[in-house]
């Protein structure tokens, strides 16, 4: 599934200002959010649907009556986690605030629940009418968000209270009412996850219990706040049934192709984040035929590179770093301690993985160590909230 707080709905009304969306989309993207439109038939008068699909990457529905089977209102907006439409006319306006549903984009306010965002733009007469004084005051007395209009030039001579607003208050105004920031734009972001395994014959390996969520999470976490990501994922289940729409993704099994493809990414990344479990050895030999289970009596086992320590050491200045330690005992932080300063990380999360904890749940729990001596424990909490946290300390670190 996309990730939570990521997919947004971008409705285009019927004006003029509807050239305008263009530019909101993108920064919308360039922010993290991944975006659908739903023009309005009305607003393609002004921005045919060729463009709006070919800025979004994505289909675009307008007409209600397409792809009937599929109840597409329906399930739009079950999947959106906010709906932003992008001008709002006075007559889209009154039909949201009166509860009319006659075209696809009105179905799919009246099915959702997720935050709905108005950018009303229209002539000042327009705005400042009664009428739509009225619907404005219904519409944010039911916890809809209607952005103000700029003051200005608008079509023609006329001048007022009505011009679209920039996209750049726009983009101010969804953070704060979705709850969401894009304190990332413009960084570049690697992330492992999942785990190697490494070959022994045709059907046997050995491997370990990551499950990859956490390395999802931090994926998610960290396109949604604006970073362009790339994820090296490892035998992930995850990684097997889904991409992640806005994230490269690079595909792995063993120990050296991950190595591989992290170097070939490490120079252009600002933060790495290694939240895989990597094998420390390797058979000596593998075969690619099912051997015999009276032939396969003892196993020579060979050390993997050391990938944290190897890309610990081409790092560059101002390259930030941040490890895993899964650890059973009591001794946990003490030998995560050790692993930061030994291989020189800005930061590293511990987690206690006795009787199989931890891997392949949605809750995780440990400690943050900090390269600067602190220690903060996380209590149980749910990866995607340790995601946020640990991006958290690489935004710091970066300054």
């Amino acid at each position: 599934m996309p990730p939570r707080g990521r997919e947004l709905i971008l409705g285009v009304g019927g004006g003029i200002a509807a050239y305008k969306s263009a530019d909101l989309l993108r920064r919308l993207q360039d922010d993290g959010f991944l975006v659908t439109v739903i023009p309005t038939q009305a607003s393609l008068n002004f921005v045919g649907k060729a463009t709006w699909e070919a800025l979004s990457g994505r289909e675009v529905h307008e007409d209600l009556w397409k792809n009937v089977s599929s109840v597409p209102h329906i399930s739009l907006a079950r999947t959106a986690d906010g709906i932003v439409i992008a001008p709002a006319t006075a007559d889209l306006i009154a039909k949201i605030a009166t509860g009319r549903a006659d075209d696809l984009l009105t179905n799919v306010v009246s099915a959702a629940n997720a935050p709905i965002i108005l950018v009303p733009a229209m002539h000042p007469e327009m705005w400042l009418n009664s009428a739509t004084v009225a619907n404005v005051a219904t519409l944010r007395e039911r916890g809809f968000l209607v952005i103000d209009p700029d003051e200005g030039r608008l079509t023609g001579a006329d001048s007022g209270p009505g011009r679209f607003p920039t996209s750049e208050r726009i983009l101010s105004e969804v953070h704060g009412f979705l709850g969401t920031k894009a304190d990332l734009k413009g960084i570049n972001v690697l992330i492992s996850a999942g785990g190697t395994r490494e070959p022994i014959d045709a059907v046997r390996y050995l491997g370990n219990l990551s499950s990859g969520k956490q390395g999802y999470a931090l994926a998610y976490a960290a396109a949604q706040r604006g970073a362009s990501v790339v994820l090296v994922a490892a035998n992930s289940n995850l990684a097997d049934t889904e991409e992640i729409e806005g994230i490269e993704t690079i595909h792995v099994k063993t120990a050296a192709e991950m190595l591989q493809a992290l170097v070939d990414n490490f120079t252009r990344a600002q933060v790495l984040i290694m939240s895989a479990a990597v094998a420390d050895f390797r058979p000596s030999f593998s075969s690619d035929q099912k051997i015999d289970k009276s032939e396969l009596s003892s196993l020579t086992l060979i050390e993997n590179p050391d990938i944290l320590k190897t890309l610990s050491s081409q790092r560059q200045p101002g390259q930030v770093i941040i490890g895993f330690a899964a650890q059973t005992g009591g001794e946990g932080v003490a030998k995560a301690e050790a692993k930061l300063k030994a291989k020189g990380l800005d930061a590293i999360y511990v987690n206690d993985v006795s009787d199989g904890a931890i891997f392949g749940a949605e809750f995780t729990n440990g400690s943050i160590i900090d390269s600067n001596g602190s220690i903060s424990p996380i209590a149980s909490t749910t990866k995607e909230t340790l995601a946020h946290l640990l991006l958290d300390v690489a935004r710091n670190k970066l300054g």
